[in-house]
């Protein structure tokens, strides 16, 4: 062998082992193309079925567009979020999105992303900043008329009756958007017929478990509920739990109103333990990657992108559950 082989190969030795170093077992080194963008993602937990089918369908849509994914799970709490918008900007992501556990509180942490020069997009919740040039668009459902919607159904439903109609409401968790609009939606919508009282209301913090302990302790303290408004169809399901348990039957004792239409409320609404659902669809994910495509390139986006959704009545629910997707 000569000199300048022995050379050769001693470089290539230490090439090669400078790279196994580099890619050493639970320290990869992140790659990526030319063409490819990184989305820091943080999601707000797993607390329902509608969550969790909103995380697949944004998994799943990442993964079709080519499209690398730092997923977060926040588990309900905003400083988890607030540490996990801050751990992407130190990754150097192309686009932050993420749905907001609360409403207020992301000034600060949204001021460092929009300095860093990383757009943002919300997706599901608002946040209730005044300065809207920390993001560049908002995806999800209108939670305001989702609550009118369930409130104008139950003022028709009491159309030309009389007396009183006690109603107890199972709010989302407190502070969230979706919270805070589907109870503002359905007071605005009921207001139109006097006799229909919310004499209850309190958190049930999207969970069933929660849905079922708090309807117990409502049904304890009220004797003559009519109605049950559950701001997701979990803490409905947990309700209905409550209420079978006690002697009553969901459905024609308590009538119930809820938003979600994800399967197991659906099946509920088609048993007709639930009466009627407003639809707040979960599948996200290939809007939102549209969008994250957008602003990487720097295009123009809608502000504010509203998705299409839906009511459902039992036959309706009957009619659809055989291809429903979440």
């Amino acid at each position: 062998m000569t000199l300048s082989s022995r050379t050769a190969r001693l470089a290539l030795a230490i090439a090669l082992t400078a790279t196994a170093a580099a890619c050493a077992p639970g320290e990869p080194t992140p790659t990526r193309t030319a063409e490819e963008i990184i989305l820091g993602f943080s999601q707000v937990g797993a607390e329902s079925g509608w969550r969790t089918a909103n995380t697949t369908s944004i998994k799943e849509a990442a993964a079709a567009a080519g499209i690398d994914l730092r997923f977060s799970d926040a588990q309900q709490r905003q400083e988890n979020q607030i540490a996990a918008i801050r751990s992407f900007i130190a990754q150097r992501v192309d686009v932050i999105a993420f749905s907001p556990v609360v409403e207020s509180g992301w000034d600060t942490v949204l001021q460092e992303v929009k300095s860093a020069g990383i757009p943002v997009i919300l997706t599901d919740r608002a946040i209730d900043s005044a300065d809207t040039s920390l993001y560049r668009s908002f995806i999800g459902s209108d939670f305001l008329v989702e609550g009118r919607k369930a409130g104008e159904w139950l003022v028709e439903q009491y159309q030309g009756t009389t007396g009183d109609v006690s109603i107890v409401e199972l709010e989302g968790t407190t502070g969230s958007a979706p919270a805070n609009d589907r109870q503002q939606g359905f007071a605005e919508a009921i207001a139109a017929n006097p006799r229909l009282k919310v004499v209850a209301s309190q958190s049930g913090n999207f969970t069933r478990a929660r849905g079922k302990e708090v309807m117990e302790a409502l049904l304890a303290a009220h004797s003559d509920i009519d109605v049950l408004f559950a701001h997701n169809d979990d803490m409905a399901l947990g309700a209905i739990e409550a209420i079978e348990a006690a002697g009553r039957q969901p459905g024609t004792e308590i009538r119930i109103v809820s938003i979600d239409a994800i399967h197991d409320g659906m099946q509920a609404l088609a048993a007709k333990k639930i009466n009627f659902i407003v639809e707040c669809s979960p599948l996200l994910g290939p809007q939102l990657m549209t969008l994250v495509e957008r602003v990487h390139r720097g295009l123009e986006v809608p502000a504010r992108v509203v998705t299409d959704e839906s009511t459902f009545t039992p036959d309706q629910a009957k009619a659809v559950l055989p291809e429903r997707r979440y």
